[in-house]
């Protein structure tokens, strides 16, 4: 039976040394702050967003909400971006994705200063990750390296297989792990074969959207398995893009979905924020 990896565990762990270090600062009177920018009404998102200020708070920052209507131009949009970008008191810029189709996503992420830019998403932030330079880890990638080396297990040398070729999951997350010197497939629904691929693997991530899509079959004796998906199965109940019931005997460690890859998303969130206050108070003083 595979050892679950409990993200829930692991994030309160990272908060808990988050919430010190802010203590720290804002008994010098430095408080890092948190802006999330939410555009129209979307459950989902309002509900991410909601999460996020909840943990934003908890750890002791500064949590700025900015609730814009669906109809807003991207005009007033990118102003309320630049806006944030020259106040002092807001080290984090986090737009609240999707955005409406009359608004350019990619606008509004290069819009976002490159120093306050805690998603990751901004083209600098991309171009220093995939060269190796110091930058801004997009959250969920970074959570899911935390996860991997929870398990104590070495990623340097192993086969990792990522399914799913996003910018937001599994390019980076790809990259991070060739960093860590494992040897990286990248696969996608149009892979070959992407049954034996998997079934390869020492590290499995899977991001491709399908509810209970890998099946033991595809699933190494002993790997690491960390499943990205959010989905809903035939009865509307949550799971992920791994059939964890299929897989956790064969799994050497698994991550539930929920519990496992979600918390630590935001949990990175936070990380990026305290780490762009600091070196934002370092340029400034």
């Amino acid at each position: 039976m595979g050892k679950v990896i409990d993200g829930k565990k692991i994030a309160a762990e990272i908060q808990a040394k988050i919430e010190k270090d802010v203590a720290v600062l804002k008994e010098r009177g430095k408080q890092p702050g948190l802006a999330v920018v939410l555009v129209g009404d979307n459950q989902a998102s309002r509900t991410y967003v909601r999460n996020k200020q909840k943990r934003t708070e908890a750890v002791g920052m500064k949590s700025v909400l900015i609730e814009l209507p669906e109809t807003v131009s991207e005009k007033e949009l990118l102003e309320t971006v630049e806006t944030l970008n020259h106040d002092d008191t807001i080290h984090g810029i986090l737009v609240q994705l999707p955005l409406p189709k009359h608004i350019s996503e990619d606008k509004v992420i290069d819009t976002i200063s490159s120093e306050k830019d805690v998603d990751g998403f901004h083209p600098l932030s991309v171009g220093n990750l995939f060269i190796g330079k110091p930058t801004f880890l997009p959250c969920t990638p970074a959570g899911i390296i935390e996860l991997i080396k929870s398990t104590g297990e070495s990623i340097e040398g192993k086969k990792a297989v990522v399914i799913g070729r996003s910018n937001i999951v599994g390019k980076p997350v790809a990259q991070l792990l060739l960093q860590e010197n494992a040897t990286v497939t990248i696969a996608h629904s149009r892979t070959r074969d992407l049954e034996k691929v998997a079934s390869e693997a020492d590290i499995l991530v899977v991001a491709i959207g399908i509810a209970k899509f890998i099946k033991k079959e595809a699933v190494k004796e002993g790997s690491i398995v960390i499943d990205v998906g959010m989905d809903r199965d035939e009865n509307n109940k949550l799971c992920g893009d791994v059939d964890y019931d299929d897989v956790v005997s064969k799994a050497g460690y698994i991550t539930p979905v929920p519990g496992g890859v979600g918390p630590m998303t935001i949990t990175m969130l936070l990380a990026n924020t305290l780490r762009a206050a600091k070196q934002i108070w370092e340029k400034t003083n």
